[in-house]
């Protein structure tokens, strides 16, 4: 069992969930061509990490630089006047990496080269949040 969350939210994932957000990680973002996917809480806690075999990196500290750059956004958003920023995009010369909030508590981060387009991707990961809020949700205990 994973129990993991930030703020006042306590949620206790089980195999079968994990085993849920693994398989609509990799059909469909992995298989379409995406490096990895990794699913984290805010406070940069791995939840789940799926890559295509060939993809080696330092995920610890990706998941934690991750959810310092979207809580520093978050900020920023406010300053601007916006509640909040719900995606990142950086993008670099081969790689880049797109974040997204799925709920208060979770981000979805995927890295993947220009062979991927970005439209295709955002609506890949529309689906995946989809079916991550219908996991996660399930899975949150009442009050």
């Amino acid at each position: 069992m994973l129990q993991g969350g930030t703020g006042t939210m306590n949620l206790m994932l089980g195999q079968k969930e994990l085993d849920r957000i693994h398989h609509s990680l990799k059909k469909n973002l992995i298989d379409i061509g995406a490096q990895s996917s990794m699913l984290i809480d805010t406070a940069g806690n791995i939840i789940a990490v799926v890559n295509n075999g060939s993809d080696i990196r330092d995920v610890y500290s990706l998941a934690a630089l991750a959810a310092a750059n979207f809580g520093a956004m978050n900020s920023m958003a406010k300053i601007v006047g916006e509640d909040e920023f719900s995606l990142l995009f950086h993008k670099g010369r081969t790689e880049n990496i797109h974040l997204s909030k799925v709920n208060r508590d979770f981000l979805l981060i995927n890295i993947f080269t220009n062979q991927l387009s970005l439209g295709f991707l955002r609506m890949k990961v529309a689906e995946v949040i989809k079916d991550l809020l219908g996991i996660l949700v399930a899975k949150k205990p009442a009050n």
